[in-house]
Formats: C-alpha cells, sequence, structure tokens
C-alpha cells in the first residue's frame, strides 16, 4: 500500500514537473527574443499552466470518422503511460524499491515509445500524419542505437545498472566529456527537440504525425513529451556525474533541462538527411571505437 502511495505521489510530482516546465520554456523563448512571456494568469503568470491545461480538457473531443478509433484513442494513452512508468527508476536514498537492471528497463520503456507514435500517425488515416509517423519513427529507432552505445560507457565504467548506485559513482563526464556531448545530442533527437523536431515540421508536415489530434488526448502527447525530456535530463545527471546530494540531483537535472530550452531557441531546425547521417556515421562509429578503447 505505501508503495501504490509514492508511486501515486511520484506522477502527481512529475505532472506538476512538466506543467512548470512548461512555463518555465515559455520565459525562457520569451527572454530570448528580448519579450515577455505568459504574465498575465497568477502572479508573474504563474497559473498559465493550469490555464492551459483546463483549456486543453474542456475543448470538445473530436476525432476523423475514418480513422481507427481505438487506435486512435490509444496512441496517446500509451504514450502518456509509457513516460509516467519510466519515472519508477527515479533513484533516491528514500526510495521503497531497489531495481537491479534498471538502466535495461529503461531501454524497453523507450522503445515502446515508437509504437506510440506509430499508432498516432497511422490510425489518424491522414497521409500527412502518417508521414510524420513514419519519420519520427525512423529518428527515434536510429537514435536509440546510438544512446546504448554510448551509455554503455559509463556502465563499462561503473560495472553497475542500478540507478541508486550510479549515483554514488565516479563522475564519469571528466573521462568521456566528447561522449556527453554524443549523449545530449542523441537525447534531443531521441525527444524530437529542436533542432531536431522533426517529428512535427509544421512546414512540410502540417505538424507532422499529431495534426488530427487536439483537446484532451493532444494534451497526453504534449505531457508525454516533456515528461521523457526532465527524466533524460535527470539520467543525464546519474550517469555521466556523481549525484549523490539530492539537491545537486534536482539543480544538475533543472540544469540540463534548461540546456534543452536554449537549444530550441538558439539553433534553426537541421535538415533530416544530415541528421540521420550524422547518427549513422557520425555518432554510432565514435561510440563503437570508444568502447572498444574501454574494453581493451
Amino acid at each position: 500500500m505505501l508503495l501504490v502511495l509514492c508511486s501515486i505521489f511520484t506522477v502527481l510530482c512529475v505532472l506538476l514537473a512538466v506543467a512548470f516546465y512548461t512555463l518555465f520554456e515559455r520565459k525562457i523563448l520569451g527572454y530570448s527574443q528580448i519579450r515577455k512571456g505568459p504574465k498575465s494568469v497568477g502572479v508573474l503568470g504563474i497559473l498559465q499552466p493550469f490555464s492551459d491545461a483546463v483549456k486543453l480538457f474542456m475543448n470538445e473531443k473530436i476525432s476523423p470518422i475514418m480513422s481507427n478509433q481505438i487506435l486512435f484513442w490509444l496512441a496517446p494513452m500509451l504514450g502518456f503511460s509509457m513516460a509516467l512508468f519510466v519515472w519508477v527508476l527515479y533513484p533516491s536514498n528514500f526510495s521503497l524499491k531497489y531495481l537491479n537492471f534498471g538502466l535495461m528497463i529503461f531501454f524497453c520503456v523507450s522503445a515502446l515509445n515508437v509504437y506510440s507514435i506509430l499508432f498516432a500517425g497511422w490510425s489518424s488515416n491522414s497521409k500527412y500524419a502518417f508521414l510524420g509517423a513514419v519519420r519520427a519513427s525512423a529518428q527515434t529507432i536510429s537514435y536509440e542505437v546510438s544512446l546504448l552505445l554510448v551509455i554503455l560507457l559509463p556502465v563499462l565504467m561503473m560495472l553497475e545498472t542500478n540507478f541508486e548506485m550510479a549515483m554514488n559513482a565516479f563522475p564519469v563526464i571528466l573521462l568521456f566529456f566528447p561522449s556527453m556531448l554524443v549523449w545530449f545530442s542523441s537525447s534531443l533527437a531521441e525527444t524530437n527537440r529542436a533542432p531536431f523536431d522533426f517529428a512535427e515540421g509544421e512546414s512540410e508536415l502540417v505538424s507532422g504525425f499529431n495534426i488530427e489530434y487536439g483537446g484532451g488526448l493532444f494534451a497526453l502527447l504534449f505531457l508525454a513529451e516533456y515528461a521523457n525530456i526532465i527524466f533524460m535530463s535527470m539520467i543525464s545527471m546519474v550517469w555521466f556525474f556523481m549525484s549523490s546530494n539530492f539537491v545537486f540531483l534536482c539543480l544538475g537535472t533543472l540544469f540540463f533541462s534548461l540546456i534543452f530550452l536554449l537549444c530550441r531557441s538558439s539553433y534553426p531546425r537541421h535538415r533530416y538527411d544530415l541528421l540521420m547521417m550524422l547518427c549513422w556515421k557520425s555518432f554510432l562509429p565514435y561510440s563503437i571505437c570508444v568502447i572498444f578503447l574501454c574494453c581493451l
């Protein structure tokens, strides 16, 4: 019973973090463009995320007539549940769980996220949504390979796949700083964030795989994306830095989350063929070579 209550509390904390992260993003993008972000709802716009949530979930639920209704409704729920489920791996000194192979669970769950994107695009029965889903799925599957090989470097150094144990380990970034940059770039592509946000190419795909979604279903896809961003920031802190202090872990997660936003405000969208070439012709050979050198 206590474990269930802790899980519910974790989910509520993640949802609150996602809500205020959207406000943080709009503030950062506003100041980077020399304008103010949300400031009208509540003090300094602090209630803007809740206003957006109420507006989205109060909208009329519309689904295309020719769509596959079951998968159309299932895809956002699958993506949202996977984004929340992966937070069971959150390391804490006060945790009631102990998962020896937490990193393996992370890769299994992240692989399932591809299906939510593919289901969302295919079930909409729209050519643009389907093209966006295929392109986003190819991007996600490609960069999962890169993520797996790069994260093997700290695993080989620490001989550990448990998140709680990795918190007290050696800061691997001191040895593998270039690998940290490769990991972060792959995280941008894995979470479909700028400058690698090809899952939602407004100029060529009319918003991509989620074009037919609106209201609450779109909000679920939106929440899943931002929950994954915060989780990837937390993983970057755990496996590449020494984060035994809980406050240090939170500050580091906030720092990496800020870098996600600064990349969006600074860089234009990459070209898709260059993105795939970056994965298969740059990141993949580099990761294999570094792993080979570590095993010598």
